[in-house]
């Protein structure tokens, strides 16, 4: 007997919420993140299109009468809708005739190969819901005892006591919050990362699109990105690095083929540059900023564990801060908001801007951890505050160290808080 138990995740609340305003909601995200499973609790009736008994005739009956399998309880689930994409257009029309909201959850871990097929945008009667790996927070490793929504709110009366030491955070990174390893045994849970970046190199960058990839390729530049995990390298730049050892010479062009793919199968899951009204002239760089999706990707494409990070600290601060991204990301959903990154000419840089609508937004740099590291965060986060126009637009909510480690969170004399990872929620 199965000992299946649903953790709450916070898409589940923005679900029901798109239920409500929108005929069909498309719920997108990587492989394995949980996305079928969050969508089977809203569920009326329910087609597994890539049903392996039934996949041919599935296939067959969504391209000849793509109505039929839009027919049952609603909301109708139709998963891994994009193997026929032809459903969206009838999906739309069903919506125009039927006249109600919540008629139908298409759930999709890839961009369809042939987008050709669809006329419609589906403005208007579809709706959009990205899914991540779970954050601390949904995986209950972290306490939740500070909210990102009270700070915003307000509330500077914040205080936390953290348990994770160094050694439970390199653990979590290497393992992801992937929804089938929270319940493993260590080894076990470690594998489900490795098994997914081997899934990926191998076979998704290319069923995709139905372009071939090299599978070699595939893993170098993986590894590379994994590499330059919170920094603005140039495609020139990783092209460069992959190709030490080929006898020809990978293309800035060829690199971004790639990463295009891996985009299109949410594994990367690059940052936008926040630009704010200054001060002074300040030339901002508005170069994306490199991230995988989650963290274990880095860790599995870099074939480092837990023990690896601990005694390469340097290594283990990029991959946290990827870790720390995917954690924001999930946290700002909930109050839709997104995250940022912030860089100018003179490379001050501050790791993530969480910005919400109305103008309100917070300036937040990650840190391992440990007093000197804190200070220079918080250093970073007083400079960019001081550099702000206020009269142009509205000073930040709050400033904040989020850490990996330390035993408490609490907000300093000088106002910033500092707040470990593991005592944060949305």
């Amino acid at each position: 007997m199965s000992n299946f138990k649903y953790r709450k995740r916070i898409a589940d609340d923005l679900l029901d919420l798109q239920l409500e305003s929108a005929g069909a909601v498309l719920v997108e995200g990587p492989k394995w993140c949980g996305k079928t499973t969050t969508a089977e609790q809203k569920a009326g009736s329910v087609l597994y299109l890539d049903d392996p008994e039934n996949i041919e005739q599935n296939l067959m009956l969504a391209e000849t009468r793509p109505k039929a399998i839009l027919e049952g309880k609603t909301p109708r689930l139709i998963d891994e809708w994009e193997l026929a994409p032809k459903l969206w257009d009838t999906a739309r029309f069903e919506v125009d005739h039927r006249h109600e909201m919540g008629q139908f959850i298409f759930t999709g871990s890839a961009v369809p190969a042939d987008i050709n097929k669809i006329i419609h945008t589906g403005t208007g009667r579809f709706s959009w819901l990205l899914m991540r790996p779970m954050s601390l927070w949904e995986s209950e490793e972290s306490t939740g005892e500070v909210s990102l929504r009270s700070l915003f709110e307000g509330d500077n009366d914040i205080f936390g006591q953290n348990d994770r030491k160094l050694e439970d955070i390199a653990y979590l990174i290497c393992r992801g919050g992937w929804p089938g390893s929270i319940n493993l045994k260590k080894m076990p849970s470690l594998t489900i990362a490795t098994n997914y970046f081997e899934a990926v190199v191998r076979r998704d960058i290319s069923r995709v699109d139905g372009v071939s990839r090299d599978e070699q390729r595939a893993r170098r530049l993986m590894r590379s990105y994994a590499r330059n995990q919170g920094s603005q390298a140039p495609f020139n730049t990783i092209a460069d690095d992959i190709s030490t050892n080929e006898i020809e010479k990978l293309s800035s062009a060829s690199v971004a083929d790639y990463v295009e793919a891996l985009k299109k199968i949410f594994v990367i899951e690059d940052m936008k540059a926040w630009n704010p009204n200054l001060r002074s002239k300040t030339a901002i760089r508005s170069s994306d900023t490199r991230y995988f999706v989650d963290p274990s990707i880095a860790a599995a494409a870099l074939e480092l564990g837990p023990d690896s990070l601990i005694n390469d600290l340097k290594t283990m601060g990029l991959l946290f801060e990827t870790m720390a991204v995917r954690d924001l990301r999930v946290y700002a959903d909930a109050l839709s908001g997104n995250v940022y990154h912030y860089r100018d000419k003179n490379n001050l840089e501050c790791d993530a801007v969480v910005s919400l609508r109305g103008g309100r937004y917070a300036l937040i740099e990650i840190k391992l951890g440990g007093e000197r590291l804190i200070e220079e965060g918080v250093k970073t986060l007083k400079q960019l505050e001081s550099k702000i126009d206020t009269d142009k637009m509205n000073k930040p909510s709050f400033l904040m160290v989020l850490t990996a480690t330390g035993q408490y969170a609490f907000r300093r004399p000088d106002g910033v808080f500092v707040v470990p990872i593991g005592c944060l929620k949305d």
